[in-house]
């Protein structure tokens, strides 16, 4: 039996800030008895519950998990430095916010990652837990430490760490998981042999059975697995039928207050843009749609069991799904005069347009709009495949004013590959264009737009793996002089709000997304000297992080991990773990780059083989069409003639 440990906890809570967060009992959310499964699975966030609570991935892995009869999970965020330091002074561990029951109880601790800057987190949540925070000094005792998520694709900076891996969609291989644990348990197993046996798992990584050893370069040598229970390489997991798997059916409603205030459905999962800079789109291909009445089905499903009033449609490019148009239709006819809205909240500057506009806006209510022309220039968006002139951004956002916003948000990035601070300047005469577009469409002098500005970083698995990471002093003299252009015409000026973060953070991101093990003494000491909510400007501390990579790198530092630029041929920490794109056409991709050469989207081009589908055995999956979608037609942008995919046109408009 396995106690609450809320009575404890209680007296803690009107200490503390936010103290509801840590309460539970959410809307939809439950526990089951103790004994009635063989296994327990925490799932952990490794950020506040007002970041974390709202995450698809988990609410997905924990229903899917709670329908199992031989399964449990309840939920664990990480808890703030307030609370932490109280959790110590009276000996409260680590707790899930369903049945308060301490996490080091589990058989499963189950942590997502969406950002690399959750890792110093990740030991706080071990160290509260008291579970040993290397994976050698664990027993069977302890939880077995799985990691997944985006910024899992390169776990070697936590190989250390954690136990397993989970590469790829999580919906099935966390049943699998399952599985092995609960005959590892019935069968008396050691910690060494169930790993041995999950290392059989098709996208399960072990990185404690695996050596990595270095060339007098400082480059990785060798990977070579050291138990014949591991694969050379771990491909990953990829979800095929999304209308298989609606998840989730009953979404939790917070507590408290959290990012995002909505019921999401994911319309799609992958994308074949080919955006270059953009991790997510290139692991998670291939692209398979949701059918538009699994859609409508889950949207009616979700708003009944929780109450909101906004339904947000996810992917990583909402209006590229080729039945957006029936989508949103149907969806604002359902629910015309109920008060619900309906937001898209990636939207591609050529995907959106008159019809889509009036539809998203039928009930009434307007969700704010964001387009991410990403580049300032039409060069450098060439070189980051991002194929969008300022022509069609410039119809797009009139398109938006026209139709009632009033706001536009305007995403770029800044330190991209071959970037000038030309490049960067333009941003300020597009956003100045931006406002006197959207002055004429919409007649009126208050249109406003917001340019937020994220400093860019490298990433594993992207053409981009090999570039060199602009130092922050660049990107930050970069911010400063397009602060000034944007504020250099007061009657434009006025109506654009700059946001943008600066380059220091960044630079530890790029640290720890392109590290290898090496990087896991640096995460432990700077933990140790007190770092953890990375993510949150009031906690960062570049100057803690440097200090850590001085005392613990011997050979290479911080900017051979960052700031240098790759050949073709060095081993990098993430080949041996296949997110199914072909690394020679990765390179070949990163030199069009170089050469400012864009590449079509291959749902509506033939193959250019990437490597993804054969690889994984799998293939794009559209949706069946049904009644009319709206006239959303790809474009070659070089022509400005639209294209089909021969094999879909049949089905459609």
């Amino acid at each position: 039996m396995v106690e609450s440990v809320f009575e404890r906890l209680e007296p803690l809570l009107p200490r503390v800030r936010k103290p509801v967060q840590y309460v539970g009992g959410e809307r939809n959310a439950g526990t089951k008895p103790w004994e009635s499964v063989p296994v327990h699975w925490a799932l952990c966030y490794p950020d506040a519950y007002e970041v974390g609570l709202p995450n698809q991935g988990l609410m997905i892995l924990y229903e899917v998990l709670n329908e199992r009869p031989d399964a449990l999970a309840e939920r664990t965020y990480a808890v703030w430095p307030d609370l932490a330091e109280l959790m110590r002074e009276h000996g409260v561990p680590q707790f899930t916010v369903d049945g308060h029951r301490p996490v080091g109880a589990f058989d499963v601790l189950g942590v997502s990652f969406a950002t690399e800057l959750g890792y110093t987190n990740l030991l706080s949540v071990l160290d509260l837990a008291g579970v040993p925070l290397r994976s050698a000094e664990r027993t069977t005792e302890h939880p077995l430490v799985l990691a997944g998520g985006h910024a899992a694709f390169n776990p070697e900076p936590i190989a250390d760490f954690v136990d397993l891996v989970a590469l790829g969609d999580g919906e099935e291989v966390v049943g699998d998981i399952t599985d092995v644990v609960k005959e590892a348990k019935a069968s008396g197993l050691t910690r060494r042999q169930t790993l041995e046996r999950l290392a059989a798992v098709p996208g399960v990584y072990v990185p404690g059975l695996y050596e990595v050893s270095y060339g007098d370069d400082g480059a990785i040598a060798a990977v070579t697995p050291t138990s014949d229970a591991a694969p050379a390489r771990v491909h990953k997991r990829t979800t095929s039928d999304l209308d298989d798997w609606p998840y989730p059916k009953k979404p939790l409603v917070p507590m408290a207050e959290t990012v995002h205030e909505r019921m999401s459905v994911e319309i799609f999962r992958g994308c074949t843009r080919g955006c270059r800079f953009c991790q997510a789109g290139m692991i998670t291909r291939p692209v398979r749609e949701r059918s538009p009445q699994g859609v409508g089905e889950m949207v009616e499903e979700g708003l009944k069991n929780s109450g909101y009033h906004e339904v947000g449609l996810l992917s990583l490019s909402s209006a590229d799904h080729s039945g957006i148009g029936e989508i949103a239709t149907s969806l604002a006819d359902r629910y015309e005069g109920t008060g619900t809205g309906l937001s898209l909240p990636s939207t591609r500057v050529d995907a959106f347009n008159v019809t889509l506009a009036e539809e998203l806006t039928r009930s009434g209510r307007r969700s704010g709009l964001t387009f991410a022309p990403e580049g300032g220039s039409e060069r450098l968006r060439k070189v980051i495949n991002k194929m969008v002139s300022e022509e069609e951004l410039i119809k797009t956002v009139s398109t938006a004013y026209e139709h009632g916003w009033r706001q536009v948000k305007l995403y770029f990035m800044c330190g991209l590959p071959t970037e000038t601070d030309e490049d960067v300047l333009q941003i300020a005469s597009m956003a100045h264009e931006v406002i006197r577009a959207g002055r004429r469409a919409a007649g009126r002098g208050d249109v406003r737009t917001t340019v937020s500005i994220g400093a860019f970083v490298p990433k594993p698995h992207t053409p981009f793996q090999w570039a060199a990471q602009t130092p922050p002093d660049v990107v930050d003299d970069r911010l400063r002089k397009l602060r000034e252009a944007i504020n250099s015409d007061r009657s434009l000026g006025r109506n654009v709000g700059l946001r943008y973060h600066d380059g220091q953070p960044s630079l530890v991101e790029g640290l720890l997304s392109r590290g290898d093990r090496r990087i896991g003494r640096v995460i432990e000491r700077a933990w140790r000297d007190g770092q953890q909510f990375d993510g949150w400007s009031e906690h960062f501390s570049f100057d803690r992080w440097m200090a850590a990579a001085a005392a613990e790198l011997e050979g290479v530092d911080v900017d051979w991990f960052t700031t240098r630029e790759r050949d073709e041929h060095e081993i990098l920490p993430w080949d041996h773990l296949d997110s199914g794109l072909d690394r020679g056409w990765l390179w070949d991709d990163w030199q069009d780059a170089l050469a400012a050469e864009e590449q079509d989207d291959c749902r509506w081009t033939p193959c250019f083989d990437c490597g993804v589908c054969p690889t994984m055995g799998t293939e794009i999956q559209m949706a069946p069409p049904g009644r009319p979608s709206l006239p959303i037609t790809p474009v070659d942008h070089r022509t400005s003639t639209p294209v089909r995919n021969p094999a879909f046109a049949a089905d459609r408009p």
